[in-house]
């Protein structure tokens, strides 16, 4: 199989599947309405709600959602063989993950922008909403600890890579000030100096390696790098969203989605071959980097390439508080999702591209491969060729780097610069990762104040800064806590595990809400897939518990296991009753979207306020 053709399908299925079933989905299922008035228009405080402009909510609400889930998912899927993954991806980010993603930001705009805990109250009932709270928390504390696992193994002992990722955030911040108080509006502008400023920082990078002065301080432990990463997260957390949050985000988005195109182009070019098979000798299980078998692992370890639970707390936070128009639902919620799955192929492509025998090398301990009896291939002069040390270093991050830093030193007239690629890749994956953790400390803020403002009211406020401090401390803290108690093999299944089971809550969830409009006749396309991932990841957590941790006696990890699969039964069960009251009670709306847009811009000029939202 050669790369370009996967490439070629990719792009041809995912276009086909915006133009078409995410039109229907926006037309027919949610009837999205351009002339109601948006939430961060209603409730503008400057602070959380903010209309922004369409662009930075499209860079945001994507740097948010694409954490290292579509990057090293694929690729520690990829033991598997390339097509188990390849099949997932596609289908499931299109009928699936972007579904999920467009009906619950919808839901959470008519909402007020409120969380999807706020949305299961109103939806649902009071115990389902006090689930998905909890169930959210946990999920959202598990994720960071697992995003931060994957930088901190991708970054330690490497002063380029330390420096180039840690000059972003003086950047972002820079450019927050920039377009606040320097040069309002100035978004191209902005745009162009911050995107210089990131590549300035990676073309540095050799100098600060090679400085027997500066190399010291920007070389950290694992440890140091995930303590960083949990202060990182306060502060991006208490910080407001325009001085760190939305240009740090905006800005990561040009060199991710530029990064990718880059890629893109770089596989059409160099044309590389396919070396992973497309069904592996550990299909059904026995592998060094996953010990389960395809099903159900090869879904819960994909994970944001094609679902992702982890997408609900960004489209009930903080992107529903800055949309200006429900129309732009349809690109930021299902195109954003398509873009990630596109993502996801090509890291696919990246990793499988690479000798198998190189590939279980990286992603797996000494012992595990050892045990294979088979000798690496190329391994040594890629090594050699980025100056680093390549072997044993799981997690998917830096086969990953590899595989892409192999493809781009391939194009004509880039063969010296192999080191430069695969540090740019390293930041360019840590960039995706670190804009997941300052979004998901956010709105873990948010939900933990929801939570302790139900005992103590001022909590409730978003604005009470002593809330604000201790709540984002707590956050940080949590999460901080069980990163260090773990490492990425037994940390990365169970954020899959508990990812899955959220985004099958939300799918709940949103099929309720889709019911409540009136629009029951379509709510199959959120309880089909539902039920679906019940079933697999459900399955999927038995295994882990009594396959993995109750063997080796983590029981902080079977605790957690156990009370998300008890939380989200109380979700499912609560909605499976919802959806059974709804059909019998609530009426069938036949309205087209374009009456019901009539409808609301009548009303809204004869209030006034036409103007306001246009």
């Amino acid at each position: 199989m050669n790369g370009v053709y996967l490439v070629i399908i990719t792009a041809c299925f995912l276009i086909l599947a915006y133009r078409f079933y995410g039109a229907f989905i926006a037309a027919k299922v949610l009837t999205l309405n351009e002339f109601k008035v948006p939430p961060s228009i209603r409730l503008e405080d400057g602070h959380d709600y903010v209309p922004t402009n369409k662009w930075v909510v499209f860079g945001h609400h994507f740097a948010a959602i694409a954490g290292a889930g579509p990057l090293v998912g694929p690729v520690i899927a990829a033991q598997f063989g390339y097509l188990p993954g390849m099949m997932w991806i596609l289908f499931g980010s299109v009928f699936a993950g972007a579904v999920h993603d467009m009906v619950i930001l919808l839901a959470s705009v008519r909402h007020n922008g409120k969380s999807i805990a706020e949305i299961a109250k109103a939806e649902i009932s009071k115990l389902a909403g006090t689930s998905a709270l909890w169930a959210t928390l946990f999920l959202l504390i598990i994720t960071e600890a697992g995003m931060a696992v994957v930088v901190a193994n991708s970054l330690f002992n490497s002063p380029w890579g330390a420096f180039t990722v840690g000059s972003t955030i003086p950047i972002a911040i820079f450019i927050g000030l920039y377009l606040k108080f320097l040069r309002p509006g100035k978004i191209r502008e902005a745009t162009i100096i911050g995107v210089g400023l990131i590549l300035l920082a990676v073309g540095v990078g050799p100098y600060i390696k090679a400085s027997t002065t500066l190399a010291p301080y920007f070389t950290f432990s694992v440890v140091q790098i995930e303590i960083a990463i949990a202060v990182y997260g306060f502060f991006a957390s208490v910080l407001p969203v325009w001085l760190l949050l939305a240009p740090r985000d905006y800005l990561s988005t040009y060199m991710k989605i530029g990064t990718i195109a880059a890629l893109a182009l770089g596989i059409l070019i160099v044309a590389p071959a396919i070396r992973m098979p497309a069904t592996s000798q550990f299909l059904w299980g026995g592998g060094p980097v996953i010990t389960g078998s395809v099903i159900p692992f090869v879904f819960i370890t994909i994970a944001c390439g094609a679902l992702s639970g982890f997408h609900t707390i960004i489209a009930t936070g903080t992107t529903p508080k800055m949309l200006v128009n429900e129309r732009q639902i349809l690109p930021i919620g299902y195109g954003a999702m398509l873009t990630e799955a596109f993502i996801s192929m090509m890291a696919l492509i990246a990793a499988t591209s690479l000798h198998p025998s190189d590939y279980f090398a990286i992603n797996s301990t000494q012992q595990a491969f050892s045990a294979l009896g088979i000798n690496v291939q190329d391994l040594p002069m890629l090594s050699s060729m980025v100056g680093e040390s390549l072997m044993h270093r799981p997690g998917g991050a830096v086969s990953l780097a590899v595989g892409m830093a192999d493809v781009f030193s391939k194009i004509p007239f880039m063969a010296q610069f192999m080191g430069f690629w695969y540090h740019f890749c390293i930041m360019f994956e840590a960039l995706f990762i670190l804009t997941l953790i300052d979004a998901g400390s956010r709105v873990g803020r948010y939900l933990l104040q929801e939570l302790l403002g139900r005992v103590y009211k001022p909590f409730s406020d978003t604005e009470w800064w002593p809330g604000i401090i201790f709540c984002s401390a707590l956050i940080s803290i949590c999460w901080g806590y069980l990163v260090l108690q773990g490492n990425i093999g037994e940390i990365w299944p169970l954020f899959g595990v508990s990812n899955q089971l959220l985004g099958t809550v939300t799918l709940a969830i949103g099929t309720s809400y889709i019911y409540h409009t009136g629009r029951g006749r379509y709510a199959w396309v959120t309880m089909v897939p539902c039920i679906f991932m019940a079933f697999i990841t459900c399955y999927a957590d038995y295994l882990n518990i009594f396959g993995s941790y109750v063997p080796s006696g983590k029981w902080l990890l079977v605790a957690i296991s156990t009370i998300m699969f008890v939380l989200v039964a109380v979700v499912m069960v609560e909605a499976i009753r919802s959806w059974i009251r709804y059909a019998q009670t609530v009426k069938q709306d036949y309205r087209t979207q374009a009456e019901l847009e009539a409808e609301t811009k009548a009303e809204l000029q004869k209030e006034g306020q036409i103007a306001t939202v246009k």
